[in-house]
């Protein structure tokens, strides 16, 4: 066309309304002093306060520090046709389609506005935000966005990415940029040109932001990444976010030439860093509160662990994503806020905005995303672009990879690894791959150290939990720190009662937790169900498998990445920890081995697959293996056998009670185990089928020259003289626990233990069990009297003879008891006594016993319920006794059969009174009921050596409990006494049932009986009291009765929390603390007098006139239906009646 210049072709395309120039109305008028033709004043604005933008309310100094003034011209823009004078709201996407513009006048008016656009360029305020600026790089580039595709001339500053249609036009912007080769380039791309904006800068028209206007201010920009799309061209994608309206856009520089596209990215890349780290952008404080309130949501806020960043979660390709509606989202880049939060990283969509915009923006209503830390396996950032790819994957379940990128991607990285070192401070080696530029792998962010004493072993435990959306609050464990090989970590039962076992997931939190952690020497899953993980692999992955120890030694074991779960996990736990010494497994694996024809391998329990061969290679400090309980099968033995041969194995312990051994099998063990004869310690094969020989086990047995603990019950024999265990060889140990309970022991295996407990060798000897093994009295005496060096003399041992005939030479054995024989604590419990006088003569030798420190001669069987003679012998034993410490006298409850001495217990526990050296006393299960709670409240008041008393199971009420605590008012030695909830529950239910008996008796018989209501609460009936007419009873409905029970309950937990307030007080008394201050009514015995029988009618008097609605016919009560002659509040004394006057006596109900 005449008149354009450099042969360019100006003719207008069609094209969607938010392409077109912007509204030059926003443009400063040249003399603001003087208006045209009566222009309105509403055309003489400030020019807008940012480079090239229309947004009237920035000022240009307060971004660029540029004037705002520039010389009047002649021309100026208002003389432009009206067409052209755009309103300033968004132009609409329809605005295109109003008409096609043919060349013509209008056209030729356009290219001379157009042209002097240039000239004003030079004059106009924004050519002062020019000065100064360096150009890094400029050049043609093909751009693509939403609808669209052209080439555009590209400057890129220090601080902005500009957009130009021509080199000309870049050129009057810029006069570094030469115009010749502006020209040059403007004709090889004549063709490509299109209509720009007045200011010659390509507009996408997106409100208030940077690109509607052509320029990108760099610290804006979040990423620069290549585009990975498959196409015969390089694709760099520029992703920026608007910080004042939270508005994400993108575009794409397509470059045919390799090296050009590596050129614009390191240049843009490098810019963006400059930019970001001179001026950088801080997030609003609304941005940062919606980020806050997301986490909160996930309970994953700390304000000290808290890091946020702006990404792009990149687009798929698009040759690996289906073309449905549900993949379309997919195909497209999305900006989204990272957030890492103590346990996960987040991915938050941008805050909607609260404006509509018809520009290319990215997708804003991504959905938010959480990720466990602990669940990352791999995390890589490329070196040549801000791509960053993070992998996570939780178990059994397939990898999800999310392709990021950012500007701070070496920030984000080194952010996760610190959390990740942060959750699992104990761990030589994060279990995720991470991959980055040589520097940014060197450089680690410093962790805070470590003040946990468990080695923070919560934290990680909970992190996991958080990342496998497992309640961690179900998990439940205990650690023990006075054992053997103390700390002691023990898992317990699922807190839920609605489940007995645990979940995979939760198995693996918590095993995964364990690893590495320093701070535990035992660790033990006794009694806990592993069955879920037995035979269970994961398909998905093999990032959980320990491939090395933690010194980084390999594991070389075959087939490692295919083992089951269950096998992985106690390899990691064996291997990753130098400290830990013992695993206990007893009881874990409940299934069987499998013996049928097929051909197909039993895998065993598989515990034995994962430690056995560890201990073979010396890969592994655990030495101590619990085994119990779990049937082994072939491949159990074959691995436990190839271990046990293996001297270097160093096996310190080997426990396989009830294990299903038979002959053959146990000979195998322990023949195998003859290589370990100098580190074994300690040896469990009780229960088992097998049947040992004597003879065969002398020889076997004799080997271990260190044993310290043997266990041989339920151990079977065969028949013979010969001992089980000669005294030749207890004679070379120094044993610490013999336990042969419940295996038949013979008069040469007696001899031969009298002899090992009367020699020097023993004295390291603590423990003995010799229960149900057909010991008489004589046989027991024996012992006592070899294990004492002299009469008098306390031996500090733990016998226990429970469940023998001690009755059969039970003289010899009371005689050795009375002569201070014996150890300093001694089990004899469940013992059954035909001749009451045997067991009284046992009492009198307690009596005068001075070496037993601890008894439990608890479920004694006598004939018939103890006699006087016996309960005053029981008496003096109380009173006299002054060494005993901790005595156990409880009964039993079963089926068949009551263990209890009777109601005279209840005048021999008077003995305490005088008793200055017991201070455990256990007295469960001998129905004590209401008299001996009383005796007890006595006993407190004059005993101050008590300390525990275990009274529950006993039938003691409310009335009984509330004398207990009365009593204990006046005691400050007693530290623990049972808030009785099995006791009460019994009691409430005793007292409904007495209610709905009242409620039917009273509406059957019409003769005059005997009121039931003596025999229930109190528990105790008394003799003499009135007789109550059933006619006199009122009707008490259901909700009287749920209303009385409620009444009861709430005075229950009354007393209980007296109860605590008085143990309390005298636990800080016991450790020097002062007592903390307590409520007056605890303190308060003659304000909280026991509760009568007949009070129960006053509760359910008080209940129907204050809690229940009644019936109509007892809304008018007589005159004998006064308040005050109840005992509403339970405070009668034991010996007062108080039961209501006859309702029949009075006046007659309505």
């Amino acid at each position: 066309m005449a008149g354009a210049p450099d042969g360019l072709d100006l003719k207008r395309r069609t094209s969607l309304g938010f392409f077109k120039r912007p509204s030059l109305s926003n443009l400063t008028p040249i003399n603001t002093n003087t208006t045209h033709n009566g222009e309105s004043s509403s055309l003489r604005k400030r020019r807008p306060a940012s480079f090239f933008t229309s947004s009237p309310s920035f000022e240009v100094d307060r971004k660029f520090g540029g004037k705002t003034g520039s010389p009047a011209t002649p021309d100026s823009p208002k003389s432009r046709p009206r067409t052209l004078m755009k309103s300033d709201r968004p132009t609409s996407i329809f605005g295109s389609l109003r008409s096609k513009h043919s060349p013509g006048e209008e056209e030729e008016k356009l290219t001379k506005s157009t042209s002097k656009a240039s000239s004003i360029d030079e004059d106009f305020e924004a050519r002062t935000v020019i000065e100064g600026r360096n150009v890094s790089l400029h050049g043609w580039v093909q751009s693509t966005g939403t609808f669209r595709k052209k080439k555009e001339y590209l400057v890129l500053t220090d601080t902005h990415l500009l957009r130009f249609k021509s080199p000309a036009k870049a050129s009057e912007a810029f006069p570094s940029i030469t115009t010749s080769l502006g020209r040059s380039n403007t004709t090889r791309h004549a063709s490509m040109a299109s209509a720009g904006s007045a200011q010659d800068i390509q507009t996408m028209n997106s409100h208030s932001s940077a690109e509607t206007h052509g320029v990108i201010p760099l610290n804006e920009i979040i990423a620069v990444y290549r585009l990975e799309d498959g196409k015969p061209y390089f694709s760099i994608e520029i992703a920026y976010l608007d910080n004042q309206t939270n508005h994400g856009s993108s575009l794409t520089l397509q470059i045919n030439d390799f090296g050009e596209a590596d050129l614009w990215l390191g240049s843009i890349r490098g810019a963006a860093t400059k930019a970001r780290l001179t001026e950088p952008l801080p997030f609003p404080q609304k941005t940062v509160d919606y980020v806050v309130s997301c986490l909160d949501q996930e309970r994953d806020y700390d304000p000290d662990h808290f890091q946020m960043f702006k990404i792009v979660k990149r687009a798929l390709n698009k040759a690996t994503v289906r073309s449905s509606s549900d993949d379309l989202s997919k195909l497209a880049s999305t900006i989204s806020y990272l957030v890492i939060g103590i346990n996960k990283i987040h991915l938050l969509p941008l805050p909607k905005p609260t404006f509509r915009s018809s520009s290319s923006s990215l997708n804003e209503t991504t959905s938010r995303a959480s990720f466990g830390i602990m669940a990352l396996t791999s995390l890589t950032v490329k070196s040549n672009d801000d791509a960053m790819e993070v992998v996570f994957r939780l178990p059994l379940a397939q990898s999800k990879m999310l392709q990021l990128a950012s500007t701070s991607s070496a920030e984000i990285a080194l952010y996760i690894r610190r959390a990740a070192d942060f959750l699992r401070p104990e761990w030589q080696e994060q279990p995720f791959a991470f991959h980055g530029p040589p520097a940014l792998e060197e450089d680690v962010l410093p962790v805070e150290e470590s003040c946990d004493e468990n080695k923070c072993f919560d934290r990680t435990l909970i992190a996991y939990c958080a990342a496998y959306n497992v309640d961690t609050s179900n998990i439940r464990y205990t650690i023990n720190y006075a054992t053997e090989d103390a700390p002691c970590f023990k898992l317990l039962p699922p807190a839920n009662p609605r489940r007995s076992t645990y979940t995979v997931l939760e198995l693996l939190a918590l095993m995964r937790a364990l690893r590495y952690n320093q701070s535990f020497l035992s660790i033990s899953f006794r009694g806990i169900n592993l069955d879920v993980l037995h035979g269970l692999c994961d398909q998905h992955g093999t990032d959980h498998v320990p491939w090395t120890t933690r010194s980084g030694v390999p594991l070389d074991c075959p087939d490692q990445g295919s083992k089951s779960l269950l096998v992985s996990e106690i390899q990691a736990l064996a291997l990753k920890s130098k400290r830990l010494r013992r695993l206990d497994f007893a009881f874990c694996i409940a299934r069987k081995p499998q013996d049928d024809d097929t051909n197909l391998r039993d895998p065993g329990c598989e515990i034995s697959e994962a430690i056995f061969p560890l201990c073979r290679k010396q890969l592994t400090n655990v030495d101590w293996i619990v085994l119990s309980g779990i049937e082994l099968g072939d491949e159990d033995l074959g691995y436990l056998v190839d271990a046990g041969v293996e001297r270097m194995s160093h096996l310190r312990a080997l426990e396989i009670s009830r294990c299903g051994l038979t002959d053959r099998s146990m000979q195998l063990i322990l023949n195998a185990m003859l290589s370990q004869d100098n580190t074994l310690e300690s040896i469990d094969i009780s229960g088992n089928l097998a049947r040992l020989s004597p003879a065969t086990f002398q020889g076997q047995i004799g080997h271990f020259a260190y044993i310290r603990k043997i266990n041989l019950s339920r151990v079977h024999r065969t028949s013979g003289p010969e001992p089980l265990i000669a005294p030749e060889t207890l004679l070379t140990w120094r044993l610490e626990e013999l336990n042969l309970s419940e295996t038949i022991i013979n008069e040469q295996t007696v001899d031969s233990i009298s002899a090992y407990l009367a020699s020097n060798k023993s004295s390291t000897l603590r423990n003995v069990r010799l229960n149900g093994c057909g010991l008489t009295g004589r046989h027991v005496a024996v012992f006592l009297r070899s294990m004492t060096r002299s009469p008098g003399e306390a031996r500090t041992l733990h016998l226990h003879v429970s469940e023998n005939r001690l009755e059969e030479g039970h003289d010899e054995l009371a005689a050795a008891i009375n002569d201070s024989y014996g150890p300093t604590h001694l089990t004899m419990n469940m013992l059954e006594y035909k001749k009451e006088n045997n067991f009284r003569e046992l009492v009198q030798a307690l009596r005068n016993n001075k070496t037993l420190r601890y008894l439990d001669i608890s479920k004694a069987s006598l004939p018939y319920d103890a006699n006087a003679d016996t309960c005053e012998a029981f008496k003096q034993m109380f009173a006299e006794n002054e060494t005993l410490e901790e005595l156990d006298i409880s009964g039993e409850y079963a089926h068949l059969e009551v263990a209890k001495f009777g109601i005279g217990l209840n005048d021999a526990l008077t003995g305490l009174e005088q008793n200055h050296a017991l201070k455990v006393l256990r007295v469960e299960y001998q129905k004590l009921g209401l008299r001996g709670a009383n005796t007890l409240s006595a006993v407190f008041q004059q005993n101050s050596a008590l300390q525990e008393i275990y009274c529950e199971h006993n039938e003691i009420n409310l009335q009984g409990l509330t004398g207990l605590i009365n009593g204990l008012a006046d005691n400050t030695s007693v530290l623990y006494l049972p808030e009785m909830h099995l006791d009460r529950k019994e009691s409430l239910s005793t007292v409904e049932r007495e209610i709905q008996s009242i409620r039917v008796e009273s509406s059957k018989s019409t003769l005059p009986s005997k009121n039931p209501i003596r025999r229930t609460f109190a528990g105790a009936s008394r003799t003499g009291s009135k007789a109550l007419s059933p006619l006199a009873m009122p009707d008490f409905t259901d909700q009287d009765v749920t209303a009385a029970l409620h009444m009861v309950n709430e005075k229950w937990d009354r007393q209980v929390e007296r109860l605590r307030q008085l143990l309390r007080r005298n636990m800080n008394l016991a450790n020097g603390i002062d007592p903390e201050s307590i409520d007056d009514q605890a303190m308060d015995s003659d304000g909280e007098r026991p509760t009568t029988a007949t009070s129960l009618v006053g509760i359910l008097e008080k209940a129907k006139l204050q809690s229940t609605p009644t019936l109509e016919k007892e809304a008018t009560l007589g005159d004998h239906m006064v308040h005050d002659k109840f005992d509403f509040e339970l405070g009668g004394d034991g010996d007062e009646d108080v039961s209501p006057p006859l309702l029949g006596e009075g006046k007659a109900l309505g």
